[in-house]
């Protein structure tokens, strides 16, 4: 896929950048960014730079990233587990 230009508009400013992504992918993402930012409107009201609040914006999405990774970590675990068992109850019952 070739990249493409993407603007979009945050705090009465334009960003661009260049993506291969597809369109409703990047939609996704920038919808993500803009529900994090205004999730705290107090923050983003006040006098706090533009550019310090989509820091904090992105810091908060990096720690639910983590958090979430976290949690897929446990699961896979917690499967690779399951599986084991079920295949030494196999193993066993073939014997």
């Amino acid at each position: 896929m070739q990249d493409r230009l993407v603007r979009f508009h945050l705090f009465g400013q334009e960003f661009t950048f260049y993506s291969d992504a597809p369109e409703d992918e990047v939609e996704a993402v920038l919808q993500l960014l803009r529900d994090e930012l205004e999730a705290n409107e107090k923050v983003s009201r006040s006098s706090v730079p533009s550019s310090k609040v989509l820091v904090l914006g992105c810091l908060r999405m990096a720690a639910k990233y983590m958090q979430v990774h976290q949690e897929y970590q446990e699961y896979r675990h917690l499967q690779e587990r399951t599986v084991d068992r079920l295949i030494d109850k196999i193993s066993s019952g073939m014997d």
